[in-house]
């Protein structure tokens, strides 16, 4: 039996890093949670298969998560970084170029500033035109306005008149934010040769977003994150992340297999144990799920990866890729980049074994995977230097949800307080990375904390300082 009201002050629905990220941190205060899964596993979109001697993670994306923002999530400390080779490869069709750590981090960092001057730019330039500031409503504020709605949807269904609504305050327009591929376009902050070699790759792996239409300070906020830190992936897989983070919270907290179909501020109903009474409610799903238990919630678009794995021989025989450990960006062709992940991190193959981590993003993630897994083997060939034949497919995954669309403008952190007692939270609240979920899951448990009339978690700033 799950537990009563008597034992729990916060019930949390899903079990990603952002929803344990919330439990470590509330349960770090003293708070008592129940979390809630409907899946039979932890871990959301972190997922890592087991096959064969073989760890195959299904999201395949590179982490840019600084060291800070680890220490600031209980847990997180312990997870082993097993970092990608400082630098980048580009790979231009018939050879790899090799961008040294000091040009790629320089590169990064000048076009992150370039990105906001040419923002301030745009911004100055249409206030002088309107004779004040101007453009688009804040997120923040049609946030508000869906939650409301929200909010009038959850008094219908459940008969109850919900508690005050807690409005954020004010939030004055924001600079101008324009999609990344306009402010690229922008002369002469960017020489096309610069963006076309170097950046909009780069970006389109970052953000998984290969059409660039996202957010400019979303783009900037990437490079920043890139140039002060380094690549890496979690020792033993992506799995590692949410299992350190349900590793300490107190036995029974986690309860997987339970599917919640309503909740309220005063508790949810489960389809396997009725209804679990508690003081507040955190929604810490997938932005669709979450709209799904939230009517009027806003859902964005997402952008679709495939990830493909494929293993050869480690050494010797015409099947041995290279050794390369940096991130490999080609600048054509069906893959958006791909790396030796076992090379990089040896825990994740059997011994004698080599494996290839490829990702496909855009209309071409949707092929079929044996039609896919036939288009990118060539470029494969003549990334890592090995034979066709020699190379065996593994697994190929598919998920048309995996990265929440950040389009201009972009609010990075957008209301987790639906009213007092009910929360949100996920990347789809933040941005659409492992930092973004970890980030919105400590800012709904300091709301939490807040209306609980308990200390507030830090007195640290939900985003990390940009670089000067």
């Amino acid at each position: 039996m799950l537990r009563t009201a008597s034992a729990v002050d916060v019930v949390i629905v899903g079990a990603g890093p952002a929803g344990l990220a919330a439990a470590r941190h509330l349960t770090g205060a003293g708070v008592s949670v129940a979390v809630l899964e409907a899946s039979p596993e932890i871990g959301g979109r972190s997922v890592t298969d087991h096959l064969d001697g073989f760890r195959l993670d299904h999201c395949g994306r590179p982490l840019a998560v600084s060291a800070a923002e680890l220490r600031r999530t209980p847990g997180l400390g312990e997870l082993t970084p097993r970092p990608f080779a400082p630098g980048l490869s580009v790979h231009n069709g018939q050879r790899v170029q090799r961008i040294s750590a000091p040009r790629s981090t320089r590169g990064a960092l000048s076009a992150a500033r370039a990105l906001v001057r040419a923002d301030r730019r745009t911004e100055r330039r249409t206030d002088r035109q309107a004779g004040r500031q101007t453009g688009r409503l804040p997120d923040r504020r049609a946030e508000r306005d869906a939650d409301r709605r929200t909010v009038r949807r959850l008094d219908r269904r459940t008969g109850r008149a919900a508690p005050s609504y807690a409005t954020p305050p004010a939030v004055p327009a924001p600079a101008v934010d324009r999609p990344i591929r306009d402010a690229l376009a922008s002369r002469p902050a960017f020489p096309p040769r610069a963006h076309d070699a170097f950046l909009r790759p780069l970006l389109g792996a970052l953000l998984c977003d290969p059409q660039l239409r996202g957010s400019s300070r979303g783009a900037a906020a990437a490079l920043r994150g890139y140039a002060e830190g380094q690549l890496w992936l979690p020792a033993g897989g992506a799995f590692a992340v949410p299992e350190l983070l349900a590793a300490a919270l107190p036995p029974g907290t986690v309860r997987t297999s339970v599917r919640v179909t309503a909740v309220s501020t005063t508790g949810v109903h489960t389809a396997e144990h009725g209804p679990v009474p508690c003081r507040a409610v955190l929604v810490a799903t997938g932005a669709r799920d979450a709209a799904e238990l939230l009517p009027g919630l806003r859902v964005p678009a997402f952008h679709p990866v495939t990830v493909l794995h494929h293993t050869a021989a480690a050494s010797g025989g015409r099947g041995a890729p290279s050794r390369e450990t940096a991130l490999i960006l080609p600048t054509d062709g069906p893959v958006a980049y791909t790396y030796a992940a076992g090379a990089i991190d040896p825990s994740r193959t059997p011994p004698g074994r080599a494996l290839i981590t490829t990702v496909v993003l855009g209309a071409a993630a949707a092929l079929p995977p044996a039609v896919l897994d036939r288009a990118v083997r060539p470029q494969l060939d003549r990334i890592h230097g090995a034979q066709t034949g020699d190379r065996q497919l593994l697994t190929v995954h598919h998920d048309p949800y995996a990265v929440p669309a950040m389009p201009a403008p972009h609010d990075p952190e957008r209301p987790v307080r639906v009213l007092a007692g009910l929360y949100v939270c996920g990347d789809h609240r933040d941005t659409g990375t492992l930092q973004g979920a970890l980030n919105s899951g400590r800012r709904a448990a300091r709301a939490i904390l807040q209306d609980f009339g308990l200390p507030a978690l830090t007195t640290e700033p939900d985003t990390l300082p940009a670089a000067a």
